[in-house]
């Protein structure tokens, strides 16, 4: 009959390497069935239950260690037990030991010109440990999961204001100088930068990177929450910013798991300032096109490694001229649906707040279809428009009342039009609606008329008349509507890609030097690369006891 025994030191803190070595060497021992051994947490506690361990009555706080034993007989689990102690020291004995200061003050004092501190303590202390770290004056990788979105937003917005980056909180890897922090791959350097909302997102394009023969100048990961609304993509536009004005940089990659759409539209348009190649997968946004100006999306994060290898190999396609930039709201009138949907996806990355009768996201959805909000794109063959009257690729009664309303609204800068010719469909469109538009033209120049014009010379309304009837009334005519969006995102006005506190381009181009707060593997790992590193032995503030750890940083 199997036996179980425990033992609970209070605050007693390791970190999770150590724990987890404690945890195999107790189990490997002689007469030993199973072991656990974790810090004594609500979650901890109960994954030792699901193991079969019974914990409920045992009294340990979630700073004490708890160590469990499930051992042949007593004998054995106490013998066990009692090389605890024994275990621990042999494990610290093949380890690193040089002198260890015991806070990031005596750290950023034994290595003073270190511009990094990795953290990867238990979530509900890693926030403080942070804001030391940012007063220090050093960016920060903060490894550690379960911290706040409040402590997140907090924590970012002090490091941009003071030209410092935080990449996460759970951020798993980032490729800094050179050097992998975290869960990094081992990598050749080159000039192509990524920025990753997404830590195997990363791994998974750095590594497709070296493989196809490419390198990598900067790894940016962000955490995964950076691209949520509340976050606002923080440290993914500073690290941006930085490849931006990085020399060693000449194609950059941007790779993020499901983005919020406000903070995708953001991203790709401070993308667009960057005057480099860059490409995006954005997992779960789908893609307007495969090439969108200076920006081609990614099918994959394969292909995301694909094209940066091949793109910085090529030579360089000289940038579009962007022509005349055009301000005011984009307002779209479609006969076609699919026309309509193909327009929303493809304006969605650069437009925002845009609205639609027929959406792609539920944030889109038109309140009133009768009436248009900021940039709106209506189908207008959806059954609220045709009731009672005919589809309007044959009767554009419905579009020359709503084609004279946007256009008298002096918020609207582009009207963007479909005309699909064939079979059935209006013997004439563009003489009915080609009139209305130069008639809005002459009312208002600046008034930026784009139209997308679908059918073959073999039609009965003659293709080149058509779009020859629309170019004269002054509009840009198009073939698809890829061209139509490509025309549109050209145009829109150009935002100052500069921020207010940049990260100064000397913190990532020189040698790496860091102070690590946790996971010993990670100090181990950069000394391995080359890098300089201190290790702080942390301990939890007051032992672990909250309550007195407030009152102690009240005090000062």
């Amino acid at each position: 009959m199997s036996m179980t025994q425990h033992e609970v030191r209070r605050g007693a803190y390791y970190d999770s390497i150590v724990l987890m070595q404690l945890q195999k060497a107790l189990a490997e021992l002689e007469g030993v069935l199973d072991a656990g051994v974790v810090m004594a947490t609500p979650a901890n506690r109960d994954v030792l239950d699901a193991a079969g361990f019974a914990v409920e009555a045992i009294d340990a706080r979630p700073d004490d260690l708890l160590i469990m034993v499930k051992a042949e007989s007593e004998g054995a689990a106490s013998a066990a037990l009692a090389q605890v102690d024994e275990l621990l020291k042999r494990r610290q004995g093949s380890g690193d030991m040089t002198y260890r200061p015991a806070s990031l003050d005596a750290a950023a004092r034994q290595l003073p010109h270190a511009r990094w501190t990795l953290i990867s303590v238990p979530g509900r202390y890693a926030a403080a440990v942070a804001r030391q770290a940012l007063a220090l004056n050093t960016h920060v990788f903060l490894y550690s999961d379960n911290v706040s979105l409040e402590d997140e937003i907090d924590l970012k917005r002090r490091a941009r204001d003071a030209g410092l980056l935080v990449m996460g909180p759970d951020c798993g890897t980032a490729i800094i100088n050179g050097v992998g922090l975290g869960f990094a791959n081992r990598v050749r350097r080159g000039g192509i930068g990524i920025v990753a909302a997404s830590g195997t997102g990363l791994q998974a394009v750095s590594s497709g990177v070296h493989n196809l023969g490419g390198g990598v100048s900067q790894a940016f990961g962000t955490g995964g929450r950076d691209l949520k609304a509340d976050v606002g993509g923080l440290s993914a536009l500073q690290a941006l910013d930085l490849l931006r004005r990085d020399p060693a940089t000449e194609v950059i990659v941007l790779v993020s798991k499901p983005p919020a759409p406000s903070v995708a539209t953001r991203l790709l348009r401070a993308a667009r300032e960057c005057e480099k190649l860059v490409i995006v997968n954005l997992l779960g946004y789908a893609p307007p096109a495969r090439r969108t100006d200076t920006l081609h999306f990614a099918l994959n994060l394969h292909d995301a490694a694909e094209l940066a290898v091949t793109l910085q190999a090529e030579t360089r396609p000289e940038k579009p001229a962007p022509g005349r930039e055009v301000s005011g709201y984009v307002r779209g009138l479609f006969s076609g649906g699919t026309l309509a949907y193909e327009a929303l996806l493809g304006l969605q990355p650069f437009l925002a707040p845009l609205y639609s009768n027929a959406p792609v996201t539920p944030e889109q959805k038109l309140v009133d279809s009768f009436a248009s909000q900021a940039h709106t794109i209506l189908d207008l063959g959806e059954d609220q428009f045709t009731q009672g009257r005919l589809h309007p690729m044959m009767d554009n009664d419905l579009r020359l009342r709503r084609l004279r309303t946007e256009a008298g609204d002096a918020a609207v800068g582009t009207l963007l039009l479909d005309v699909v010719l064939g079979e059935g469909a209006h013997p004439d469109p563009a003489g009915e609606l080609a009139p209305a538009l130069a008639e809005a033209k002459a009312a208002r120049p600046e008034l930026d008329v784009v139209v997308v014009v679908v059918g073959t010379d073999a039609d009965p309304q003659v293709l080149d008349e058509q779009a020859a009837q629309f170019t004269h009334a002054g509009a840009h005519v198009y073939p698809t509507v890829t061209d139509a969006v490509r025309h549109i995102v050209r145009r829109l006005p150009r935002e100052s890609a500069a921020l207010a506190h940049p990260l100064s381009l000397d913190d990532f181009g020189s040698d790496l030097a860091a102070i690590n707060v946790g996971l010993e593997s990670f100090h181990a790992s950069l000394i391995e690369q080359g890098a300089q590193s201190i290790q702080v032995d942390w301990r939890p503030p007051a032992g672990g006891n909250e309550r007195l750890a407030g009152i102690l940083a009240r005090l000062g």
